[in-house]
């Protein structure tokens, strides 16, 4: 009886929640389309903190595809010291873009610039644990693509080319690509971890691009700076409001709680979840 009244409590609560959310971001107007943006960053004498100003600054414009607006509703439940619990998130059903639904850019970032956006639009980066979860719950599900490393692998010519290479993935699936369905496979994540803070400066840590078969080819590494940008990388957005057992709360809250942390996090808790954005590139 207990369990039943639990249950209807929860379906209450969530009914409330269970509209689509959208993504904080205005629209823009006068939208470029990511052929046109790639050439104004791809100038080899644009520094990095020039090309990701300019980034941001069409990010604040709202340049970026309609299908990205939509975020994504994800349920995760679990019981913790004998308690059900469920964490109601909201995430991007794709990594950032820049452009419109015909013509984008996935567009890798540094972790400086990821925050800045994330901010912007009141979200958070994922944990590992959410990118695990993402994954399981992703509808479109890509075989990573990867590049051989060079030197380029962090030049906009080599984002362009894994983007034509995840595109063609896609073709077949931009009608219910463009509508919004959660993907995953495509990239790794910039994620949120107690890595992050090293003894002398700040880290990117990354994690995932999973394959097929649920296994993913990058574990958590933190050992490139923080001003570290390569073509694998995705931002992908998880709004911070959240409801547990449809309260509204956000993610910050759950991951510095001492217990409920386990929720979205198999870290223990992070007492800092969000990268420092004052590193001068």
């Amino acid at each position: 009886m207990k369990k039943f009244l639990f249950t209807l409590f929860i379906l209450i609560n969530l009914y409330s929640v269970s509209y689509s959310q959208q993504l904080k971001l205005k629209k823009s107007r006068n939208s470029i389309g990511a052929s046109v943006f790639s050439e104004q960053i791809a100038d080899s004498t644009l520094s990095l903190f020039d090309r990701e100003e300019t980034i941001y600054k069409e990010i604040t414009k709202g340049n970026i595809p309609d299908y990205l607006r939509k975020l994504v509703k994800i349920s995760i439940t679990d019981t913790i010291a004998n308690k059900p619990y469920t964490l109601v998130i909201f995430v991007l059903p794709d990594y950032l873009s820049i452009g419109t639904n015909q013509d984008y850019l996935y567009m890798p970032v540094t972790p400086i610039l990821a925050q800045k956006i994330a901010e912007l639009t009141h979200c958070s980066l994922p944990t590992k644990k959410l990118v695990d979860i993402i994954y399981q719950h992703a509808k479109i599900r890509l075989e990573p693509q990867p590049i051989p490393p060079t030197k380029a692998m962090t030049t906009v010519p080599v984002f362009e080319k894994h983007n034509l290479l995840v595109q063609d993935q896609l073709s077949n699936l931009n009608r219910t690509h463009l509508n919004s369905l959660l993907v995953a496979g495509n990239k790794k994540d910039i994620i949120l971890s107690n890595k992050i803070y090293g003894e002398n400066s700040a880290k990117v840590v990354i994690y995932g691009w999973h394959k097929t078969d649920g296994k993913p080819i990058q574990p958590v590494y933190n050992k490139h700076s923080n001003t570290w940008a390569d073509y694998s990388h995705g931002l992908r957005l998880v709004q911070n409001r959240v409801y547990l057992n449809g309260k509204r709360t956000t993610l910050q809250k759950i991951l510095a709680h001492p217990v409920l942390n386990k929720l979205i996090s198999d870290e223990g808790s992070i007492e800092k979840p969000f990268y420092p954005i004052f590193k001068i590139y």
